[in-house]
């Protein structure tokens, strides 16, 4: 081997040592917080670990803040996220998501085109939104919140105002789920999968989903998982929508999709690869224990930095009417959409 091929691996090994470095603090302060709630979890009855997280989290970042320190690490939490619905691939019944996939494909479908046209329709007439606010709203509490917010503001060229006052908004609703929607399954009569589904259906956001479904049960968490990956498929189609309606032209359509792929979540490949790899029967029992395991241990750290991204003060500053459009949204389609759930599951 050469010289400069040396100094190349021995610079390459320095920067991932730096960047372990950098991170390390962060995913510490992740470790620690999701182990003393999974501690306070396990001697207080009722208490879910996941939750607990999530609140001592949100606690942390709105008292003393999340310290320059530990941000890298924290940031991790998106991809901790991600990689544990990878692997929650493993625990999914193949067989049973086909059984279900026609008419949960088409409930997905009809629910995120109804949520889109409600928005659309009151938060001009009823609230006054200028037009590109409203649809970056329908767009954030029918798809996969902040992600599809994000992505169809650069579609639709709005101003960023619009979209930071759109991104609190929707972050406040994710908080306000995630608090209420396990309240709500314990005391409504569904089973796991009807209250993942409903779940799936109708909060806004990937994390604040999965950590709903995974506070009801193991079941309910996966089909919360599965349905909301469904509806985040749809970004495409409606960036693609939006696109016509503001440039009028076929040709800026494929150009908005282009814009937007980023946020269609690619995960969703690697959550369906395990799976098929699981359902084969390619992996051994000892394997998918383990798989499961590190999901799980995934799923703690991710819901702790869901939690110390949550900012109070930047929530106060949203005005009322994007609140009151997405109260709306929710209200109605979650309405709805437990009622077709407890019809057809």
């Amino acid at each position: 081997m050469s010289a400069g091929a040396d100094t190349d691996a021995t610079d390459a090994t320095d920067a991932g040592v730096g960047r372990l470095a950098r991170l390390a603090p962060g995913v510490g302060l992740l470790v620690a917080l999701a182990a003393a709630a999974t501690l306070v979890a396990g001697v207080v009855p009722g208490v879910n670990a996941l939750l607990l997280g999530v609140f001592f989290g949100a606690a942390v970042a709105n008292t003393v803040g999340v310290p320059d320190w530990a941000r890298p690490g924290v940031d991790t939490q998106k991809l901790l996220l991600e990689t544990g619905i990878v692997l929650l691939g493993a625990r999914i019944a193949v067989d049973e998501l086909v059984a279900s996939g026609p008419v949960l494909v088409a409930l997905v479908v009809v629910t995120v085109a109804a949520g889109v046209l409600l928005v659309e329709a009151v938060a001009g007439r009823v609230f006054g939104l200028a037009d590109k606010t409203g649809s970056l709203l329908a767009a954030g509490a029918s798809v996969c919140g902040v992600s599809a917010t994000t992505a169809i503001a650069g579609t639709i060229d709005a101003d960023g105002e619009s979209l930071a006052h759109v991104v609190a908004a929707v972050l406040l609703f994710d908080a306000l789920t995630l608090a209420v929607f396990p309240i709500a399954g314990d005391l409504l009569p569904l089973s796991g999968r009807q209250f993942g589904i409903w779940a799936g259906l109708s909060m806004f956001s990937t994390g604040p989903v999965t950590a709903a479904g995974f506070a009801h049960s193991d079941v309910a968490g996966r089909w919360a998982t599965v349905t909301k990956l469904a509806r985040n498929s749809m970004l495409g189609f409606v960036a693609v929508a939006y696109a016509v309606r503001y440039a009028g032209r076929a040709e800026e359509a494929a150009t908005g999709l282009r814009a937007v792929f980023d946020g269609v979540p690619r995960f969703l490949v690697g959550f369906v690869a395990v799976a098929a790899v699981a359902n084969l029967g390619l992996l051994s029992d000892a394997t998918l224990a383990t798989v499961g395991t590190t999901s799980d241990a995934l799923f703690a750290l991710a819901f702790v930095g869901l939690g110390l991204d949550v900012r109070l003060d930047a929530m106060r500053r949203t005005g009322t009417a994007p609140l009151a459009v997405l109260g709306v949204q929710l209200l109605t389609v979650s309405a709805l959409a437990l009622a077709a759930v407890l019809v057809l599951f």
